[in-house]
């Protein structure tokens, strides 16, 4: 192994949308402190090779992949089912796939693509898996969400923005969501041993927006990300952070950007909205 303090070793990973940028250096970073990692990407030959430039850089053998379109719910289930046939622990779930859509799209089953990518595979993957977490305890569980969440109020009448559509307010509104969902999730947890916490990544070097095609939008994006955007290894830190360290045990129902909790935007506290939020993702699953 290239870091000789193997924190990890022992533990059970699985990141999502880890075949590139935050995702692939949290999978980088936990296959270093000797943690069995499982990279979960959607394109075979993309997913391959990253496990295998993983294990090179890490001198860890034990990286895996497991293939998964998570914004389809059948997939989410199967990789469920694929993890838990596989795994009898998790220690560690990095809930970080997300996407941008310009445009208004819908998935297979029906739900407006960034509420189901960004928002709803985490509920739906992490409810899959939330008994083996359980036997794992202590555990944790780690969303991803942003510093957009700030600008986004959340429209009751309209969780799957189908009134005038905006692919940046979708992204932001499902960064809020992640909050929400957060925060919620920490109280039903509460005394099972496993934590549940946010990161706000920072303005970050990834992929993000790519599948949208050029646009006017997206080349200003790309040019910001250019000129001021820090690598994906600086925004992987609070990911990081909450998964491998100590301190972070028996901490729950945080936001934290890097190695530091700050206060999320006063919308994300409301747990009105977020019981409703629940309800609604548990019919949308077919968990209700």
């Amino acid at each position: 192994m290239t870091n000789s303090h193997l924190s990890m070793q022992g533990k059970v990973c699985l990141v999502t949308g880890a075949t590139s940028g935050i995702g692939k250096a949290t999978a980088r970073a936990l296959a270093e402190k000797g943690a069995t990692t499982i990279v979960v990407g959607r394109n075979l030959e993309k997913s391959a090779g990253i496990v295998d430039q993983i294990k090179s850089q890490t001198g860890n053998k034990d990286v895996t992949f497991m293939l998964a379109d998570l914004s389809e719910q059948a997939q989410i289930r199967q990789l469920a089912e694929q993890f838990k046939g596989k795994h009898s622990r998790l220690d560690v779930l990095v809930n970080n796939a997300g996407g941008v859509f310009f445009k208004r799209q819908l998935n297979a089953n029906g739900i407006e693509m960034t509420f189901a990518l960004n928002y709803l595979s985490g509920f739906l993957l992490t409810h899959l898996l939330l008994d083996t977490l359980k036997l794992s305890a202590p555990s944790r569980i780690v969303n991803i969400s942003s510093a957009t969440h700030s600008s986004a109020h959340m429209d009751e009448n309209d969780w799957q923005n189908q009134k005038k559509y905006s692919g940046i307010e979708a992204y932001h509104r499902s960064k809020l969501a992640n909050l929400l969902f957060t925060y919620e999730l920490a109280r039903r947890l509460e005394g099972s041993g496993v934590t549940v916490n946010a990161v706000k990544p920072g303005f970050t070097k990834t992929g993000l927006g790519l599948n949208n095609g050029w646009s006017p939008i997206l080349l200003i994006l790309r040019l910001m990300t250019m000129v001021a955007a820090q690598s994906a290894e600086e925004g992987a830190r609070a990911s990081i952070y909450l998964a491998t360290s100590p301190e972070c045990t028996k901490m729950s129902s945080k936001y934290f950007y890097r190695e530091t909790a700050i206060p999320s935007s006063k919308d994300s506290y409301n747990t009105n909205v977020a019981k409703r939020l629940w309800d609604l993702s548990e019919k949308l699953c077919g968990l209700a």
